[in-house]
């Protein structure tokens, strides 16, 4: 390696080690490995063979009739039916108030569902969606939407029996609509990408081929991924290794770990060791293939740094379900905003006239992943509450690292009374807009608390926080903390749809039925 070389990849080891902490108290108890179903296949050696060149391979049939039927790649489904149903959304709205506003120079109102559908139908066909997501600019797919666009007035508005100013009007205005949407979304997209949507990863081994990976996923910016270290039997093999494969357990956890790359080649016994373990941890796994040098045409391998990496296991999302989840948060907290907005006009100025100080208050909090933001709340206490909390503190009523006692002495008048009614925390609901929180989920804890946690207790930072949960509508009074992580815990780990709708209903009947905050 030359010194440019040497100097790129003592930068990045360093960057590594930096953002490493050095030692890591260890406070999660061994569990004993789960065996594999099956025993892994004992490695044959793999004859070296010439892979077919271009000339030779036959064309697939499928593959022939897939490209001729799909000329261009789509994105993955849940992104494809996100673009899809939205675009849908956005000509039917947009070309609805046209017929409302200048009926002469629109379409009917019974060709507006046939217009939509034919509209997404070629955005599909010349290649719209084939990467469905924010990060592609409006201006790459402008060719493709205004082909769409032009071919589905054209079919529309065949018959002639409407004026011809009708067609440029319903065009532009579907174009200018479809091209806003996607240029608020890229901006939505970029200011809101966020250290948790980073994939953090941990390198099971500390050798030459498990630090080219980590300089290749450092410069590639498209894996959108983090390495958080190594593990190596030999903890003084490199200064960025944060244990052995014994460890696995309490680094993962401490870490927020999302897939761990196995670049132990030739290392099986500890290879397995560690896919129990992360199995057990609930990680995806890329491994570093044990095979021979030559060409392998056919086989599906991405290389990182020059080493090839095999896909063995990958966590099954439920995407779609986020995704209504999402939906539901941002639909809900809009329309709520709208409903209470006269209501907490009304807190805000009794808040005012009540003490000195701010209306809200930006509490900081802990979310997802362990990141770091900005909680807001209807001020319920004096302006020092903060600094009032360390006198308080032998006064502490809930058991574990939170912090509460009741008639605390900071709170305001117009505070106990916004609390008993949660009203607190109706700005919340601009936190769920940002992406900060979701309308279900556990509870934001304070910064200072969250340092107290024991390591098994950061799984509940695994997901959004949310403004109401499992815990606030059956032991919301209750002062143990074990009590609290148990229901947060049940909640992640049977997560549905169906629970948070019977979460927010059971939040609707404490509210009616206040027994304090």
């Amino acid at each position: 390696m030359n010194a440019a070389g040497r100097l790129r990849t003592n930068q990045f080891d360093s960057n590594i080690t930096s953002t490493i902490p050095s030692r890591y108290a260890r406070m999660i108890p061994g569990i004993p490995a789960v065996p594999l179903a099956r025993s892994a296949p004992k490695t044959q050696p793999v004859p070296e063979r010439p892979g077919p060149t271009e000339g030779s391979r036959k064309p697939d049939p499928t593959q022939v009739l897939t490209k001729l039927l799909i000329p261009h790649p789509i994105a993955e489904p849940v992104s494809l039916y996100q673009s899809v149903i939205t675009d849908l959304l956005v000509i039917g709205i947009a070309c609805g108030v046209q017929t409302r506003l200048v009926p002469a120079w629109s379409m009917p109102e019974s060709r507006l569902p046939i217009f939509a559908v034919l509209v997404t139908l070629f955005a599909f066909s010349e290649g719209v969606y084939r990467a469905a997501t924010p990060d592609l600019l409006p201006q790459g797919i402008i060719p493709g939407l205004v082909r769409s666009v032009a071919f589905a007035s054209l079919l529309v508005f065949l018959d002639g029996a409407h004026s011809l100013i009708a067609i440029p009007v319903t065009m532009a205005i579907s174009l200018a609509s479809l091209l806003l949407v996607r240029q608020v979304s890229q901006f939505a997209w970029a200011r809101h990408k966020k250290e948790d949507e980073v994939r953090r990863v941990l390198i099971v081994g500390a050798g030459p081929g498990a630090r080219a990976i980590a300089r290749g996923l450092h410069a590639d910016k498209l894996q959108r991924s983090v390495v958080r270290g190594f593990l190596d039997e030999d903890p003084k093999s490199h200064p960025g290794v944060l244990g052995r494969i014994s460890d696995m357990d309490w680094v993962a956890r401490a870490e927020f770990i999302d897939e761990i790359i196995l670049a132990l080649p030739g290392q099986y016994a500890e290879t397995r060791a560690a896919a129990e373990i992360a199995l057990r941890n609930h990680l995806d796994i890329r491994a570093v293939p044990d095979l021979p040098p030559g060409p392998w045409p056919d086989a599906d391998v991405q290389y990182l740094g020059g080493v090839p990496l095999l896909t063995l296991h990958r966590e099954p999302v439920p995407s779609g379900a986020l995704f209504v989840k999402r939906l539901l948060d941002v639909t809900t907290a809009a329309v709520a905003i709208g409903l209470v907005g006269p209501l907490m006009a009304l807190v805000a100025l009794l808040i005012r006239l009540d003490s000195p100080g701010p209306i809200v208050y930006a509490a900081e909090r802990t979310g997802a992943k362990g990141r770091n933001f900005h909680c807001y709340k209807f001020r319920s206490m004096v302006t020092n509450a903060d600094h009032l909390k360390a006198d308080l503190l032998a006064q502490n009523q809930r058991e574990g690292p939170i912090f509460k006692i009741v008639g605390d002495p900071r709170i305001t008048r117009v505070g106990r009374f916004i609390r008993r009614y949660s009203l607190d925390e109706l700005p919340q609901l601009w936190n769920v807009l940002r992406g900060d929180m979701s309308l279900v989920g556990p509870r934001p804890h304070p910064v200072d608390d969250v340092k107290r946690y024991e390591l098994h207790h950061y799984r509940r930072l695994d997901v959004k926080p949310g403004i109401t949960g499992l815990w606030q509508i059956t032991a919301r009074n209750s002062p143990s903390f074990d009590l609290n992580m148990h229901l947060d815990l049940t909640y992640i780990e049977n997560w549905s749809l169906r629970l948070d709708l019977r979460i927010l209903f059971g939040t609707i009947r404490v509210l009616f039925a206040p027994e304090g905050a």
